[in-house]
């Protein structure tokens, strides 16, 4: 057997034998020293762990909703009261409880956020890293990411989900279809510097397949960007879903931080019983700005010259 047959890699999609990690001067593979160092900075950024505890403290509301408040449903005796013992955020006009709306608004909000990011984030990661690994193809995908962050999106959004009809699935595809453009942009720019490194030359020389290559060195390289996206783009979301459904686009079934914004405005009561519109909106400004936090934060955290 020559020399070039034993780099030779088995038939099909099998991977090349991986070579061993070498370990860093801690005893640690490099990849694990690198995460355990972005985890390390990250814990000394008081407000990233403070927006963390936020996320995760929104994220057991919408979990524990039924446990928490019941369901606002029907009518209530106490109309327009203001906030009290009774009800800690007051009620609406229809003598609703407006804690349990948010309450149960943080699981539509947050599930149609986070519904609307994955979607988005699988589109554009496809076609981002297309775009950087397969050239040829770049000047065609640069196109319509071009063409697509150039479009009116809020306009768009409205009359896309106005004729789809309103409902959460609708709300889901039509805020993803908006966002993919942007995230695609940034994984392709993470991919250009990653595509020319030396190991993924390696793996074309051995003769590693494109998908084992892709998947293996492509993929590690923009995931950084990638969970930063992940972030960014269900703020953004949760932001679109919440101004759609104040237009009245949103699922009329269900409550969300936007439904209880629009019932305040067509009830009249958005000048009048100010503690309709503050809590909601309290409530999306705290998820907006602890993710962004988060975000900052964990960019620094991985950045080894803001570490």
């Amino acid at each position: 057997m020559t020399t070039t047959d034993a780099l030779m890699p088995p038939p099909g999609d099998a991977p090349p034998p991986a070579a061993a990690a070498t370990p860093t001067a801690g005893g640690l593979p490099p990849s694990e020293s690198v995460a355990r160092q972005t985890w390390q900075a990250f814990r000394r950024n008081p407000l990233g762990l403070v927006s963390a505890g936020v996320l995760i403290l929104l994220g057991l509301v919408a979990l524990a909703a039924p446990l928490i408040a019941d369901y606002p449903s029907g009518y209530g005796e106490d109309v327009l009261a203001g906030p009290g013992a009774g009800h800690w955020f007051g009620t609406d006009d229809l003598g609703r409880d407006v804690f349990a709306q948010v309450v149960w608004g943080t699981r539509v909000s947050i599930v149609v956020g986070l519904a609307a990011s994955l979607l988005a984030i699988v589109i554009g990661v496809l076609v981002g890293v297309a775009a950087a690994y397969f050239r040829p193809a770049d000047l065609v995908l640069g196109v319509i990411v071009d063409v697509s962050l150039s479009l009116p999106v809020l306009p768009l959004m409205i009359l896309v989900a106005a004729l789809a009809g309103p409902s959460v699935p609708t709300l889901v595809v039509v805020i993803a279809v908006f966002s993919w453009p942007e995230v695609a942009r940034v994984v392709r720019s993470q991919g250009l510097a990653v595509v020319p490194m030396p190991y993924v030359s390696a793996a074309h020389v051995i003769g590693g397949s494109h998908l084992w290559i892709i998947r293996k060195h492509v993929l590690p390289g923009v995931a950084p960007v990638v969970a930063v996206s992940v972030v960014l783009t269900t703020s953004r979301a949760v932001l679109s879903e919440a101004g759609l459904s104040f237009l009245g686009l949103g699922d009329p079934n269900s409550w969300s931080w936007g439904t209880i914004l629009h019932q305040a405005q067509r009830s009249g009561s958005l000048a009048t019983a100010w503690w309709t519109t503050l809590f909601p909106s309290l409530a999306i400004l705290l998820l907006v700005v602890a993710t962004t936090l988060l975000a900052v934060a964990y960019n620094d955290a991985r950045n080894p010259r803001t570490r």
